[in-house]
């Protein structure tokens, strides 16, 4: 087995990937205080081409240094948009048609595994903050939540992980 090069990858340009068709899915960060995790959320987005990002309240914007080691250039290919608060960003994708979703433990979560999205919706997936999730007040204004099952020890995944698995769960059932 050989890996691939570079230039064998056949990569989109930024161009490219701004006119490719895209996921339907919005990725919220409520209040995400690691720039790592913000670039590598950039990344990962970039990855599975979701429409926009929307970060929100203390979560740092790009241009910045700590967010681009990570990000790796995903900043200039993938539409990003900030709010001062994320119930603002939450008000404003649903006014765009979008379904909210808490990405969270919480009652009556639906497991990730479980929930099926419908092709002719979009999505809007909020993460929370690393050490408080999702915030209550944005818990209160979303339509469902969906929780990552998990048989560990630990309580939770790193933002980073959770955003590639639920990404990932999200592309494999609307986009193969």
């Amino acid at each position: 087995m050989r890996k691939l090069k570079l230039d064998e990858l056949n990569r989109a340009s930024v161009d490219e990937f701004k006119a490719q068709d895209k996921l339907p899915v919005a990725v919220v960060l409520d209040n995400v205080r690691s720039m790592h995790n913000i670039g590598s959320i950039f990344r990962t987005s970039d990855g599975f081409a979701v429409e926009q990002i929307c970060l929100c309240g203390i979560t740092a914007q790009p241009p910045h240094r700590e967010i681009e080691k990570t990000a790796l250039g995903a900043t200039q290919s993938v539409n990003w948009s900030y709010f001062e608060t994320p119930l603002q960003a939450v008000e404003q994708l649903r006014k765009d048609g979008y379904r909210i979703i808490a990405v969270e433990q919480a009652e009556n979560s639906t497991m990730l595994n479980e929930f099926t999205p419908a092709d002719d919706e979009k999505y809007a997936l909020i993460f929370g903050n690393e050490v408080n999730g999702v915030s209550d007040e944005v818990m209160q204004n979303v339509d469902s939540c969906i929780e990552i099952p998990q048989f560990g020890t630990k309580h939770s995944f790193n933002i980073v992980v959770s955003a590639g698995i639920v990404l990932w769960d999200f592309f494999a059932k609307m986009a193969m």
